[in-house]
């Protein structure tokens, strides 16, 4: 089967709303052993395009064809909220209708695979934001799949992770297809990108490695720029040309008319120029103005050996303390900015008075019953009006449209843009953030970690994205892995 198609998309139209396509005669092959990357901004489609793949949806019109034989896995963004009870074995066997022979050796050389190193009774919606990463991707890997789908795989891995991750796709024989904003990432195993333009609702094919195929979408659009502007300067110089003939007589007039043919040609010869994925507006989150400690921790628990251990620990946070805390996957990050968010830690607690803005890895902060306006409405400041309301959520790419629609509608990018207009909104004098990078469009990841860097608040931030991290000034500094 070697480079043999075994994936074909042809024509293919998908639409959730009648008459707004998300594809539009989209096209492309897909071959044996490839390394893919599915490039395009938030709502684009790209999740959507992996259910089609998998048959989850169907097209409006057009074909899709898989070869027979091929099987397919998906490794998702984040494991179902329905599936957090579930242990880690069960979570496996959800995938089968029939248990595969040595269920539980076949469980054991997908975790080894990954480098997850959990017991396997553990509880899914226990295990770290990491462990989660690890879990969607082995559970991925049993099933053997001839086509892997990767759906923001680094999210909550550590370097080691995202390492091991990339030597295991440069080592897997088989094809890959992976959404990611990680651009290093990427970089490190991809041979070819499908870009999903949001605005044509096409699927563009590009050969070679991550970076080359961005420096040549840049530079094909800078093309398309300049031959533009040579055309928009000929039609303009020919329009004031048919409005100087068209009021003179006879063998003028119809020298403009065939002049005004012209340049309607020279309209249409103009080449529609990819726009640039939008970005967020640049934002403030205003600060409670609050005076005195804010947090105090006093102990926490760390896991070492899957087991927790109570760690004595100084740390005092007022307005201006800015918190920075690292530490391995799985060693219990997350779990302490949980239970000092909803007050249920021994050994830390946040002052009375204080209004937490917490970033949740999960979303657990985001009620997916309510609708988007519902979700903002309820955590606004006293003082803010729906005028305000919906300037704030504009500037986060969510416009009127969105605000209908139940939080469970959005894609996870947009989730995470949500969560940043609900901090924006609340005027917290505290900024819990657990790794706020998730999910979110590079291209907005600079403008929010500005406003981080801005705020005049306390905060406490986990984030495993280097690049992010050294954007905002910290003062004090806590590495769990240290302790």
């Amino acid at each position: 089967m070697a480079n043999q198609v075994i994936l074909r998309f042809e024509n293919v139209v998908f639409e959730y709303l009648h008459k707004k396509p998300i594809l539009n005669e989209a096209n492309f092959n897909l071959h044996t052993n490839s390394k893919i990357a599915l490039m395009g901004q938030n709502g684009a489609g790209k999740s959507t395009l992996f259910s089609l793949i998998k048959g989850e949806k169907k097209a409006k019109e057009g074909k899709i064809s898989i070869s027979n034989g091929i099987t397919i896995a998906t490794a998702r963004q984040v494991i179902d909220r329905n599936d957090f009870q579930k242990t880690v074995e069960e979570y496996f066997a959800a995938s089968f209708e029939i248990q595969p022979p040595n269920f539980k050796s076949e469980i054991s050389k997908a975790m080894k695979a990954v480098n997850l190193a959990v017991p396997t009774d553990s509880v899914a919606g226990k295990l770290s934001g990491g462990q989660q990463a690890r879990l969607l991707l082995s559970n991925a890997l049993i099933q053997k799949p001839d086509i892997l789908l990767l759906d923001e795989p680094t999210n909550n891995l550590d370097k080691d992770g995202i390492d091991h991750l990339i030597e295991f796709l440069i080592m897997y024989e088989k094809t890959v297809i992976v959404i990611s904003h990680d651009a290093d990432f990427l970089n490190c195993f991809t041979e070819g990108v499908l870009y999903l333009d949001i605005f044509t609702k096409k699927i563009e094919t590009y050969v070679g490695d991550y970076y080359s195929v961005v420096a040549e979408i840049e530079s094909r659009i800078e093309r398309e720029r300049k031959k533009n502007a040579q055309l928009e300067k000929l039609i303009k110089d020919r329009k004031q040309k048919v409005n100087f003939f068209a009021h003179k007589g006879g063998k003028m007039r119809k020298l403009a008319r065939k002049m005004s043919d012209q340049t309607a040609e020279l309209e249409d010869n103009k080449i529609e120029v990819r726009k640039e994925d939008k970005t967020i507006k640049n934002f403030t989150i205003p600060a409670q103005d609050i005076f005195g400690d804010i947090v105090a921790i006093k102990q926490l628990k760390v896991i070492q050996n899957h087991e927790p251990i109570v760690k004595i620990v100084e740390k005092i946070l007022n307005k201006k303390t800015r918190l920075l805390i690292s530490g391995p996957n799985g060693i219990g990050k997350s779990t302490l900015l949980r239970t000092l968010v909803n007050g249920k830690s021994e050994g830390a607690r946040i002052m009375d008075g204080v209004r937490t803005g917490y970033y949740s890895q999960d979303f657990a902060t985001l009620d997916y019953e309510q609708t988007v306006f519902e979700s903002l409405e309820c955590i606004s400041a006293d003082g803010i009006d729906t005028q305000q309301l919906r300037a704030v959520a504009a500037g986060f790419l969510i416009t009127g449209d969105l605000l209908g629609h139940k939080v469970s509608y959005l894609s996870e990018g947009q989730k995470g843009l949500l969560s940043f207009a609900r901090l924006v909104l609340m005027r917290p004098g505290l900024l819990v953030l657990d790794e706020p990078t998730n999910h979110i469009n590079f291209r907005h990841i600079p403008i929010i970690a500005k406003a981080i860097d801005e705020y005049k608040g306390a905060i406490i931030l986990i984030s495993h994205m280097p690049e992010f991290v050294q954007k905002i000034q910290f003062d004090d500094y806590l590495d769990l892995g240290k302790l």
